[in-house]
C-alpha cells in the first residue's frame, strides 16, 4: 500500500502495529548487514527502546548550537569544501577522531547501512569504523551522513541571496526532503506500507501552494524527520550542523 496524504501518514507512524520490515539476521559480523540487526532504525519493541535510549544519551552530550559554530568554521577553513564538515564535526564530538580516509570509510559504510546491499568497500568501511567508534556512535555518523549531505545540497541549489538559513532549511525539507520515502510493516495483515514522504510534505491539505518553494512559510509540519512513535532523535543535531555549513557557504 502506498500512502500519500499526510494524515494517513501519522497515522501509521502512530500505530504500533506498524512496523520496519525486518532485516536479516544472519550477516557476517563486521559487515553492512549484521550492522543493520544491531541498531535501533531497524528494531521493535523493547530492543528498539534500549537501542534508541543509547542514541538519545549520546545526543544530550552535545551542544547543537556548539556543532553549529564548528561546521561553520571548518567550511569557512577549507575555503567551501564543505564535504565531509558534518561527519568529521559530528564525529569530534563523539570523541571520535577522523582523519580523511575515515571520513571516508562513513560514506563508503552509508550506502550498504541504509539499503541492505552488501560490497567489499562497504564491508570494510565498517570494520575500519568498529575499530574507532562503538555501535551507538557509529549508528549516528552513518544515518546522520547521507542526509545530512543531501539536505545541504539541495538546500543550496534552491538558495536566495539574503535567505535566512533556518528558513532554508526548514522549507528544503519539506519539499525536497533527503529521505524520500519509509516502509513499514503490517504486522496484523503481513502488507508492506510505503509512504511517500515527498507526496505527504506536499499534501494540499495541509500546506498552501505546496509546489511552491517558500522559506518565508516558516515552519510546517513536514515528516521528513518522522512522526509518532519513532521520530528522528536527532532533528536539531542534524539542524545545526547543515546550518553551520550553509553559513560558511553563502554570502
Amino acid at each position: 500500500m502506498l500512502i500519500t496524504r499526510h494524515a494517513e501518514a501519522e497515522a501509521v507512524l502512530s500505530d504500533p502495529r506498524y512496523v520496519p520490515p525486518p532485516v536479516r539476521q544472519d550477516g557476517a559480523e563486521g559487515t553492512p548487514a549484521w550492522l543493520r540487526a544491531q541498531v535501533s532504525r531497524f528494531s521493535t519493541g523493547e530492543e528498539h527502546a534500549a537501542r534508541r535510549r543509547e542514541l538519545v544519551e549520546l545526543l544530550n552530550g552535545l551542544d547543537p548550537g556548539d556543532l553549529r559554530e564548528q561546521a561553520r568554521a571548518m567550511t569557512a577553513e577549507r575555503g567551501g569544501d564543505w564535504r565531509g564538515v558534518p561527519t568529521t564535526v559530528l564525529g569530534a564530538a563523539l570523541g571520535v577522531a577522523f582523519g580523511v580516509a575515515d571520513t571516508g570509510a562513513v560514506a563508503d559504510a552509508a550506502a550498504g547501512y541504509l539499503s541492505g546491499e552488501q560490497s567489499p568497500g562497504a564491508d570494510a568501511a565498517v570494520a575500519k569504523l568498529l575499530s574507532l567508534a562503538g555501535i551507538p556512535a557509529i549508528t549516528l555518523l552513518l544515518q546522520g551522513h547521507a542526509a545530512t549531505e543531501a539536505l545541504i545540497e539541495t538546500a543550496l541549489e534552491h538558495a536566495e541571496p539574503g535567505d535566512d538559513v533556518d528558513a532554508l532549511l526548514h522549507e528544503t525539507l519539506r519539499q525536497d526532503p533527503p529521505l524520500k520515502a519509509t516502509r513499514r510493516l503490517d504486522t496484523r495483515t503481513g502488507d508492506e506500507v510505503t509512504i511517500d514522504l515527498v507526496a505527504c510534505n506536499r499534501d494540499p491539505d495541509v500546506f498552501a501552494e505546496p509546489l511552491r518553494f517558500d522559506p518565508a512559510r516558516g515552519r510546517t509540519p513536514h515528516l521528513t524527520f518522522g512522526h509518532g512513535i519513532r521520530p528522528c532523535p536527532a532533528p536539531a543535531h542534524a539542524l545545526a550542523l547543515a546550518a553551520g555549513v550553509l553559513e560558511g557557504l553563502l554570502p
